[in-house]
């Protein structure tokens, strides 16, 4: 069976990507007016307060300027903003950096640069940058190539419901990458991030390896991957 290839591509910045925070009124104001596509109304409220220091408005106007919400997209600003808050170790603010320096988006491109804000986001357990930090292991841009580290990062984001993720553990287990080759595993993973919402892709792969399985083995897989989701994702 020819190797199969885990997905690389990277989720965009997301907004209110930290920990729960107590808000005031100002920020509250300014997240409804972003909810109801009212961008102006989100920047006036958020700017004063990301001048102050607040780390999560901060946040939050980086996405503005990233996206190009209500104002002319601009990549410098958004990288200025998310880099104040990342400093503060604002976890969405450090995964939105990490985002900018992979994709060279108001930044020089430096993948050793995305890895590093991704590592600090991944350690506080955010699946998007544990996902992305698996990426970076496996592809070798911006860490050395390893498998191991890649499927450690992939099945930290899997555990959490991260359907890139379980999808990309299943390519590591088809493959043989970091992990023992094992279709039993990588047909439940495959399953998995499809009922996960990674329909097309995972159940290509699933398609793809279950062609060098018998059917009792498809049928062992099916209960694994239910065992798995009953679980949580956790201990498979």
């Amino acid at each position: 069976m020819r190797n199969l290839t885990a997905a690389v591509c990277l989720t965009v910045a997301l907004l209110m990507g930290g920990t729960a925070i107590s808000w005031g009124a100002d920020f509250q104001g300014g997240w409804e007016a972003y909810r109801s596509g009212d961008y102006a109304t989100a920047l006036r409220e958020w700017t004063p307060l990301a001048e102050q220091g607040d780390a999560n408005a901060q946040n939050n106007l980086g996405v503005i300027y990233e996206r190009g919400r209500g104002i002319a997209q601009d990549y410098k600003a958004a990288a200025r903003w998310y880099r104040l808050a990342a400093k503060q170790a604002y976890v969405g603010a450090q995964y939105n950096l990490g985002g900018l320096y992979a994709r060279g988006q108001g930044v020089a491109q430096d993948y050793k640069a995305a890895a590093r804000w991704y590592r600090l986001a991944a350690k506080q357990g955010y699946a998007a940058a544990q996902y992305s930090l698996g990426i970076m292991y496996d592809t070798g841009q911006g860490a050395p190539q390893d498998y191991k580290a890649a499927v450690k990062w992939y099945r930290l984001a899997a555990e959490q419901g991260y359907a890139s993720a379980q999808g990309n553990l299943g390519v590591m287990y088809a493959n043989g990458h970091g992990v023992p080759q094992d279709n039993l595993r990588g047909y439940m993973w495959f399953s998995i991030a499809a009922a996960n919402g990674e329909n097309v892709r995972a159940s290509k792969n699933r398609n793809s390896i279950a062609e060098s399985m018998f059917a009792t083995g498809i049928e062992t897989a099916q209960r694994l991957a239910h065992e798995c989701m009953a679980k949580n994702y956790k201990g498979c």
